[in-house]
């Protein structure tokens, strides 16, 4: 039995325990192994613990189930990703409510260069699935991987055109992997499985309950880049997707639809409260997020050498060859520089080849 494994399964199950404490305490304590031999006297000065949550961490026989979830993945080839771990999304690192542990099947890059989810209402019309595949098609040229949650209507669309088009899709669940919900989506999900995956933050044995919608969202709004909601109606849950992306600071789409049609009065809200950009093709998506301009700078610009580089630059640019990619927040932090400074020297080496800009404020070497 992985007992490091069994730890980290088992802080998931502490009873009200979400992912934000769940994180505090592993960074008090030390090692998640360390939250359940801390003190009890120790974990109530923990910020937002106190004695109601150091009970429930100290009180609970969770190692049992999270051995029996050990036997399921390891009988169901999942692969449990830890938010410590470095296949972890970085992308999601950068959410405060993150899950701490992630359940994927499939053999999807979970840190590829675009990600783009794509969400909409279950009663899609015609005019919204030839928007989608339409989208995915013309996108397809760019390689993102395509993430939507397997429901009917929107998302399952998306996820069929993305597989016709060569490209990975991920599924996001609102349950375990121990199941595919709606059922009548099997087949797909298993062809997903070998060109992308399927992810959840659930356990096994979770029913598909309306209240962990909303905890999936967050994944497939965290995890990518932008968010593009083809067709939704005015109380959809895509729109919470959508609101879930604008409070991480992610890029919104939404294509319009005509004045009265249901499937199109949630589209056409968050565009008039600026919650989301309109756009009318995948051509409006590639030039907002700037990958036309990337791919030209990939054919005409060449790296200078390192030898070139002024301190400042050289420190920046070691930290994105031990970080790959990493949000320009962090670069401050770790830089010990302030955002001013930093945006300077960033730009700096952008227009030296140097460095490349990506959606949601990261960067990495070219």
């Amino acid at each position: 039995m992985n007992e490091h494994l069994k730890y980290r399964i088992a802080l998931t199950l502490i009873p009200n325990i979400g992912d934000i404490l769940a994180k505090r305490l592993v960074a008090y304590c030390g090692s998640v192994e360390a939250v359940f031999k801390e003190k009890k006297a120790a974990l109530e000065k923990i910020p937002g613990i106190g004695t109601v949550y150091a009970k429930a961490v100290l009180g609970q026989d969770v190692f049992s189930r999270a051995e029996e979830e050990i036997k399921f993945i390891e009988k169901n080839a999942i692969t449990p990703v830890f938010y410590l771990d470095p296949v972890y999304p970085k992308r999601l690192t950068h959410c405060e409510d993150s899950p701490v542990m992630l359940y994927m099947k499939g053999n999807a890059d979970l840190n590829a260069e675009k990600i783009i989810s794509i969400v909409g209402t279950r009663e899609a019309t015609d005019y919204g699935r030839e928007l989608c595949e339409k989208l995915v098609a013309a996108l397809a040229a760019f390689n993102p991987l395509i993430v939507s949650g397997l429901a009917y209507g929107i998302d399952v669309y998306a996820h069929k055109a993305a597989m016709e088009n060569g490209l990975q899709t991920i599924g996001v669940f609102a349950h375990g992997l121990d199941k595919v919900y709606p059922g009548v989506h099997k087949a797909v999900a298993e062809k997903m499985i070998r060109q992308g995956g399927l992810l959840s933050d659930f356990t096994s044995n979770t029913k598909p309950d309306r209240e962990n919608f909303p905890r999936r969202n967050r994944i497939v709004a965290g995890i990518s880049d932008a968010t593009i909601v083809v067709e939704s109606k005015k109380d959809g849950g895509s729109l919470i997707t959508a609101d879930i992306a604008n409070s991480y600071n992610r890029d919104v789409f939404a294509f319009p639809g005509r004045i009265g049609d249901l499937t199109s009065e949630g589209c056409n809200a968050i565009i008039k409260q600026n919650k989301a950009a309109l756009i009318q093709s995948a051509e409006d998506v590639i030039y907002i997020m700037g990958w036309e301009q990337l791919k030209k700078k990939d054919a005409l610009v060449q790296r200078k050498l390192f030898v070139e580089l002024k301190p400042e630059e050289e420190i920046l640019v070691n930290l994105l060859k031990e970080k790959n990619t990493v949000n320009v927040d962090e670069i401050c932090h770790l830089a010990k520089m302030p955002m001013s400074k930093v945006s300077t020297l960033l730009l700096t080496l952008e227009f030296s080849g140097i460095v490349r800009s990506l959606p949601g404020k990261m960067y990495k070497l070219n």
